[in-house]
């Protein structure tokens, strides 16, 4: 009798591993790795998904005592290789492995079972996904010499209907009144066969007009390198990786393109990851295009019908190229020959609900078990991605770098203007707009060209500033950002927790620490307050089209805006971070940023790294045509380094300061980052949780060295929700088992009634 290793869905950190459970021989043939299977456990009904199938029994338990599987409830959704991700997830990243194993299950399947009646199946609750059948109705021979009577009316407009060729029945309803008992009354005389076929939610779809991928005559020589490093990677079978570090507009699309196409000629498919959903619609189309019906996409703004329909198409082996965001990694593509993740720098791909997991890292191991080769593709490739490159392996793969410096065809990279705000503050300009950056719209508009404004307004955290001179309060005791608090109106420290009121910081007054300014103010400005200035800037016929959370909160919101800026002869698109990357518009001459600084100052070691990322993204939006690009960067920082690399197009300019810091502080890359955040209503019980974790975190790694303990302290944001919410934070050497430790410390703690408790790894959110 086999025997089935069940992990039940039970997130709890106190039941660790699968169990077994005896397969019947009337359920052999599907309870098999990926079954989701009802079993009992404790007393009661559980759900469990099956992660192996063994003949042997397990050890020391007696056959007749191991109970047996009582139904399989759903057909299996992931195989073995893809178990054993799951499972080395579940230790990476401290979660339970039945969270692990969730994302690898069908989308829209449930963990409650329900059944009709005593005695009837169980079955899985589902939101609304599952196979759904259309009925199509086509013509018989016998429809040649069949005449229907004098008063079927309905059936000889059914006849007229199909002898155009087969038609949904429920499109002739909707057409010709009472066509369903028209076409079952010719079914039974054998005149009109009815068939059911599968019907694909969603795939009607259309794409931007600017999204094809036509064939380039021939590639520039980085793009060849690349490919080849790919291909060697792929031959090697042993999950290697190729950083692509290509400028913007190098063509990394094309290559990703190529390199898809040789691995579909030798029979393997291919995941590819794009950041935002925003980017899918081009993404997609440019895809499209190449591959037609081979094509799934996956993200989270397709409905659960339409999503279980496209990972459906994947599972039975209709589609073999998967493109989408962070969760199309989990696709059942089985033959899985390339790896993509475009974009790699992006902090989108890091997981914020267990489990958290970052694609990444995940597509990396993902791509060992697979024998595949893994393709990160950036302009700004993470300081993670760069030191594995220069080490030249990780896990037991090896990383390759290929550079993209050059553009095909005519186009060149665009000149950046940085312009000092404090400037033009002191020479009398109040608009949120400079001078240089108002000559340049104003040129746009008399060209008949196109502009992108990104309002950089990423982060909660609220900090004041001098409008004279740029400074930001920064605490004495640290070099860290005081987070400016509305409620209280207190400057905070997040680092050493200390705090002030501002009228007693640095003095008695409201000034400038730095000049001593009266202008120090909350700094903040909104995207609806920018569309409204730019309507009464620019003349008319000057389309102002805005792009953030609210003017895409809708289902197909973000491929609505993005055509409509496609069409518009004249326009500015402006917009959040959603707007800075991989949106390709030839048209695009400027590209203006209005507060570079938002994320420059917030309490996070990345923030440095993150405003350099998203401005040398956001600049390569422009001149990606003919026409030559400009872009304008608006700061009250000019001198940082991550300013002048954008500026100069010199990426060493910020990597050296920054690499600097990052290593004498321990931070990633040279290292690993942990933050374990305990919640709940009670402060008391929080701080009790929390203090416990510490301890224990610091009893098991001692004095080893590479292992630094910070906290418990408050979070950035101490309370959410009306629950007080601290953190412990754990640095660690690089390849640390880390996951591991602090899941064994967060277990010994035992139950904590009201109190919650979440284990990052790996971390990218720090508040």
């Amino acid at each position: 009798m086999p025997y089935a290793s069940v992990v039940l869905d039970i997130p709890t950190r106190h039941l660790e591993g699968a169990f077994s459970y005896a397969v019947p021989p009337e359920l052999a043939r599907d309870a098999r790795t990926g079954s989701t299977v009802l079993v009992s456990f404790s007393h009661r009904m559980a759900v469990g998904y099956v992660l192996a199938v063994s003949e042997e029994p397990p050890e020391g338990v007696s056959e007749g005592r191991v109970q047996p599987v009582l139904q399989v409830l759903a057909p299996p959704a992931f195989d073995e290789a893809a178990a054993r991700v799951a499972a080395w997830m579940a230790r990476e990243y401290a979660c339970p492995l039945c969270e692990a194993v969730r994302p690898f299950l069908a989308p829209g399947q449930k963990v409650r079972v329900t059944r009709a009646s005593e005695g009837a199946p169980w079955e899985l609750q589902t939101e609304r996904a599952g196979a759904v059948d259309a009925r199509w109705a086509s013509l018989t021979p016998a429809a040649n010499d069949f005449v229907p009577a004098r008063t079927a009316s309905r059936q000889r407009a059914v006849i007229e209907a199909l002898r155009q060729g087969p038609q949904r029945v429920a499109e002739l309803s909707a057409t010709i009144p009472g066509a369903t008992s028209a076409v079952a009354a010719l079914a039974k005389r054998g005149v009109v066969a009815v068939e059911s076929r599968r019907q694909i939610r969603g795939s009607d779809d259309t794409t931007l007009s600017s999204a094809a991928a036509p064939r380039p005559e021939r590639l520039t020589e980085g793009q060849r390198r690349a490919l080849a490093a790919i291909d060697e990677a792929r031959a090697a079978g042993r999950g290697d990786v190729v950083l692509v570090d290509g400028v913007t507009g190098s063509g990394k699309t094309e290559v990703y393109l190529a390199a898809i196409e040789r691995a579909l000629a030798d029979g393997r498919g291919a995941l590819v990851l794009v950041p935002e959903i925003s980017l899918t619609a081009q993404t997609v189309g440019r895809f499209r295009s190449r591959f037609g019906d081979e094509v799934a996409v996956l993200h989270s703004r397709l409905s659960a019908g339409e999503r279980f329909d496209q990972w459906d198409l994947v599972r039975a082996g209709r589609a073999h190229v998967v493109v989408g965001a962070r969760s199309a990694l989990f696709a059942p593509l089985a033959e899985v020959g390339l790896v993509i993740i475009d974009e790699e720098h992006e902090g989108s791909y890091k997981q914020d609900k267990s489990p958290r997991y970052h694609a990444r890292e995940v597509a990396a191991r993902l791509a060992r078990e697979r024998g595949a080769a893994l393709v990160l593709g950036s302009a700004t490739p993470s300081l993670e991605a760069l030191e594995r490159c220069r080490e030249g392996g990780f896990g037991g793969a090896r990383w390759t770098r290929v550079e993209m410096p050059e553009r095909p065809g005519a186009s060149v990279l665009p000149r950046v203007t940085v312009v000092d705000m404090g400037e033009q503050f002191r020479g009398g300009g109040r608009s949120i707009f400079s001078a240089p950056l108002v000559r340049a719209l104003e040129g746009v508009a008399e060209r008949r060209e196109k502009a992108v404004l990104l309002l950089n307004r990423r982060g909660f955290a609220n900090f004041l500033m001098c409008r004279d001179c740029g400074c930001v309060p920064e605490c004495p005791h640290c070099s860290t950002a005081l987070t400016y608090h509305e409620r209280g109106h207190l400057l905070a420290c997040h680092t050493c927790g200390r705090s002030w009121p501002v009228r007693a910081y640095p003095d008695p007054s409201t000034s400038c620490p730095n000049c001593g300014s009266r202008y120090l103010a909350a700094f903040g400005v909104g995207t609806q307050r920018v569309e409204d200035e730019l309507s009464m800037l620019l003349p008319a016929g000057v389309e102002v089209i805005r792009m953030d959370a609210d003017t895409t909160r809708a289902k197909g919101a973000h491929q609505r805006l993005l055509e409509q800026f496609d069409a518009a002869g004249c326009a500015v698109l402006v917009g959040t971070q959603m707007i800075a990357k991989g949106l390709d518009f030839p048209e695009v001459t400027l590209v203006g940023v209005i507060n570079a600084d938002t994320m420059l100052k917030l309490p996070d070691f990345r923030a440095a790294e993150r405003t350099y990322d998203l401005l040398e993204q956001v600049a390569g939006r422009a001149g990606r045509g003919e026409r030559p690009g400009e872009v304008i960067v608006q700061t009250w920082w000019a001198t940082h380094p991550a300013m002048r690399a954008v500026a100069s197009h010199d990426r060493s300019v910020f990597l050296e300061a920054e690499l600097a810091e990052r290593a004498e502080a321990g931070y990633p890359p040279f290292g690993r980052l942990a933050n374990a955040v305990v919640w709940g209503r009670s402060e008391r019980g929080v701080r009790d949780a929390s203090a416990r974790l510490a301890d224990a975190v610091r009893e098991r790694v001692a004095d080893a060295p590479g292992w630094e303990v910070l906290g418990p302290a408050d979070c950035v944001r101490a309370r959410a929700k009306d629950q007080v919410r601290r953190h412990v934070m754990v640095k660690a050497p690089v390849g640390a088992d880390l996951g591991g430790m602090l899941s064994a410390c967060a277990a010994s703690l035992g139950r904590l009634p009201g109190i919650n408790m979440a284990v990052d790894i790996d971390a990218y959110d720090m508040m």
